[in-house]
Formats: C-alpha cells, sequence, structure tokens
C-alpha cells in the first residue's frame, strides 16, 4: 500500500510538470525579438487590439486554447494555412471563413520555431512602450525656452520703459526750441528779413520751375517701372502653399518613408499630366495603416493629429473600419491646386522625365555649388525637394523665362534611348553645325521654337 502511494505521488508530480511544461511552450520566446518580427511580417493585415485584414492577434494563445487547440497547431498555421487547410483541419477551415476567406501568408522556410514563439510570446505579453526621448528632450527645450523667452520679455519691457522717458525727454526738448523760435520770429530784424524770402509753395515752384518738373518726370519713370514691373509678376507665385482639406506631408511619406513620386503620380511619366492621386491609392497603404506610429512628428503636432488625418481619408472614401469593408458612402476632397500651367502652354510631363530625366539632373546639379542643394529625381528640378515638404509649396516661378533659360543650359543626352532613336538623322546634322564634341543644349533642337510651348 505504502509502495502503490509513493509511486501514485510520483506519478502526480510527473503529470503537473508535463502540463505545465506544454502550457509554457510558447512562453519559451523572447517578446522584443517578437515585436520585431512581428512588425517585419505580421503588421500588414494584423494588430494586436483590432481587426484590420486578418483578426486582433493580442492573446491569441488564449484564445486558441479556448477552442480546444494548443500552441503546436499556431506553429502549423502560420507556417503554413494552406497547407493545414488542406488537410482537412475543421478549425483551420472555420478561422479562413471567418475572416472572408482571405488566405494568410506562408511562412514556411520564413520564419523558424524559435520565431513564431517570439511572436507569440508579444502577443501574449507585449512589452510595455518606453517613453519616447524626443518627447523629454521637447519638454526639456520647452520649459528652457519658457525661461529664455520670460528673460527676453521681462528685458523687453527695460527696453520699452527706457525708451518712453527718453521720447518724452525729447519731446520736452523740442518744446522749448520751438518756443525759442517763436520769440525769435517775433524780433524786428527777422520780419525784415521774412520779407523777401518765398513764402509759398506757388512761388516757389515758379522760381524753381525747371527742378520741379525734372522731379515730376523722375517720379513719373519710376511709376512707369512700377507699373511695368507689377505687371511682368502677374500670375507668378513662388512660395504658393495653400492648406488643403487632408493634411498631407510629403516629408513623412516621400521623405521618412522613401515612397517613390510616380508611386502616387503616375501620370508624370507616362502621360502630358501628372495627377492628383485618387483617394483609392491613398488606400493602397492605408486599408491596413490605420494610425501613425512613425519617428517624425513635426513641431506643433503630434501621432494624434496624424491619425485624425487618416480617419477623415477613411470618412471620404466610405470605409468602415471595424468592419474592414467599404460604405459606399463617398465624399469628393475638393484638393487645392498648386502647380497650374496656364491654357496657352503646352507641357508634356513625360517628354521632360522619360527622355530628358538624366539630362535635366545632371545640368540642374552642375549648377549647384553646395553639393546638399544636389537633386537625384528629376521632379525636384522643377518642383524643389518635396521630400522636405510638410506643406508642399511652388518652388520656383514657371514663367517664360525660366523654361527658356533652361533650354539654353541643359545639355542633350543623345545617348538616351528614346532621343537616339527620335535624332539619329539629326546626329550628324548636329555634329557638322556646332562641331564634334560641342555641347548641344536643348534650344538647338528646337527647345526655343514659339510652337513647341504655344499652339
Amino acid at each position: 500500500m505504502i509502495s502503490w502511494r509513493k509511486h501514485y505521488k510520483k506519478g502526480l508530480i510527473a503529470i503537473g510538470l508535463l502540463l505545465s511544461t506544454g502550457a509554457s511552450v510558447y512562453a519559451q520566446g523572447d517578446p522584443k525579438k517578437g515585436q520585431e518580427l512581428f512588425k517585419a511580417n505580421c503588421t500588414a493585415c494584423h494588430a494586436l487590439d483590432k481587426k484590420v485584414v486578418g483578426p486582433a492577434l493580442g492573446g491569441v494563445v488564449e484564445k486558441v486554447k479556448k477552442d480546444g487547440q494548443d500552441v503546436d497547431w499556431l506553429h502549423k498555421w502560420i507556417s503554413n494555412n494552406e497547407k493545414l487547410r488542406a488537410s482537412g483541419d475543421a478549425y483551420a477551415n472555420k478561422i479562413y471563413e471567418e475572416n472572408g476567406k482571405v488566405a494568410m501568408q506562408v511562412f514556411e522556410g520564413k520564419l523558424s520555431d524559435q520565431d513564431i514563439d517570439d511572436i507569440l510570446e508579444y502577443t501574449t505579453n507585449p512589452p510595455k512602450e518606453e517613453p519616447a526621448a524626443e518627447a523629454e528632450g521637447a519638454t526639456a527645450v520647452d520649459t528652457t525656452a519658457s525661461i529664455e523667452a520670460a528673460k527676453a520679455q521681462q528685458l523687453n519691457s527695460k527696453i520699452m520703459i527706457a525708451a518712453l522717458i527718453a521720447i518724452a525727454g525729447l519731446l520736452f526738448w523740442l518744446l522749448l526750441k520751438i518756443r525759442q523760435l517763436v520769440k525769435i520770429q517775433q524780433s524786428p530784424e527777422l520780419s525784415e528779413l521774412n520779407s523777401t524770402r518765398v513764402v509759398s509753395f506757388s512761388a516757389l515752384y515758379e522760381k524753381y520751375s525747371f527742378v520741379g518738373k525734372g522731379i515730376v518726370g523722375l517720379l513719373a519713370l519710376f511709376a512707369a517701372y512700377g507699373v511695368w514691373n507689377w505687371l511682368m509678376w502677374v500670375g507668378v507665385y513662388k512660395g504658393y502653399a495653400p492648406e488643403q482639406p487632408i493634411y498631407f506631408s510629403h516629408k513623412i511619406h516621400a521623405g521618412e518613408n522613401k515612397i517613390d513620386c510616380q508611386l502616387c503620380h503616375s501620370g508624370a511619366k507616362y502621360g502630358k499630366v501628372s495627377e492628383i492621386p485618387s483617394l483609392n491609392v491613398c488606400m493602397n497603404c492605408h486599408r491596413s495603416i490605420s494610425e501613425y506610429k512613425g519617428k517624425y512628428i513635426e513641431p506643433g503636432k503630434d501621432r494624434e493629429f496624424y491619425t485624425s488625418q487618416i480617419k477623415t481619408l477613411y470618412a471620404h472614401v466610405g470605409w468602415d473600419e471595424s468592419k474592414q469593408a467599404y460604405t459606399g458612402k463617398t465624399e469628393p476632397v475638393e484638393w487645392t491646386r498648386i502647380h497650374n500651367m496656364p491654357d496657352f502652354v503646352y507641357f508634356n510631363h513625360s517628354q521632360h522625365v522619360v527622355a530628358g530625366e538624366q539630362a535635366i539632373i545632371n545640368s540642374f546639379n552642375a549648377k549647384q555649388k553646395d553639393a546638399s542643394n544636389k537633386i537625384d529625381v528629376v521632379c525636384k528640378a522643377c518642383h524643389g525637394k518635396i521630400d522636405t515638404m510638410n506643406v508642399v509649396q511652388m518652388a520656383n516661378n514657371f514663367t517664360m523665362g525660366w523654361c527658356i533659360d533652361c533650354h539654353r543650359t541643359t545639355e542633350v543626352d543623345m545617348n538616351n534611348g528614346y532621343n537616339k532613336e527620335y535624332f539619329k538623322n539629326l546626329h550628324d546634322k548636329l555634329k557638322k553645325q556646332y562641331g564634334e564634341g560641342s555641347k548641344i543644349t536643348v534650344d538647338a533642337i528646337g527647345g526655343l521654337e514659339c510652337g513647341k510651348c504655344h499652339y
């Protein structure tokens, strides 16, 4: 009997150890590594606290256990969900049906068992977000700035008081001098002298009429020049940066996230006009990016502000975030156009982007004395460094003279596939006309012909 009890106790201990080991298999992962793996592989379709394309994954291990599955099932699902569903696994096919039959990416060969354990540990015990150092730095800077501002205000007050005292003293001195002048004018000697002087403007003009006519003529010339100069700048809006109905930072999208200009403005390469992207283009990314978590924050704004603009986008396209579906209720966005050529001007984006891309970049960079002003994308030659702008502004004058100057200084790239084919019969003529090895600029191939831009 004693022997049986002894073995019974040992059996209970063994079973307890086995159960505790099986329950903590996933807990052997590293939540910090899991967080990195989750961001790299999962965030396009999943979040911890809400449904995106796929279900919320916070506490997924416990959820699966409640449904009668174990961690080993999760390993199989994450590794190759297609194989698991094809095997006839009822629970796998149920999950597939519940999430709109959207197939999950296969990670077999990409994620090891340890990687999956790390991800599962992150979904179970996500590490607390450390307070951003930049926020602490900003607070310290704000405190210092407040102290400096208070000191500056105090100094300005003292200067203002001193200036008022000085002005009061000056006024008192002027009053005394005026009193003295009045007394002098009342003397008989000065009255006799005043009788011989010019005392009216008409008399003064009559005496010095040639000087007056000269001054009037100069004023007329200055006025004419002013009117001419004003007329020459009609329609020139360099620096124009209007507010838009949805705040869109090119610095975040093109600068911080390195999104290619032509991903959104595809018409710049294949058409005359570089169109304003439709909101469907925005939703290609923001269907799964519903809140801003980037490191860059513009002074005076916060992450909540950027997230609110994403929500505004959802409202305009009619996207129901909770159901991950479109409602059909849309509201057009009235963007304010910034760059707009007059109707009498013809400009083709694709001609410059395809045929003139490298030539324009080389010509622009050759003019820059400071290396930091050089460009790597042809768009920046005309539109400025868009990837540094929070609010887009017109970077150049876009006058006729500005375009002509570019045509006179930009060397044609004859090795470009387009130019090589299009001007193949013109090469010899240009060499004879300008000499072997001469610099052939755009004006030599019709870049200054009126009909090229005006029709």
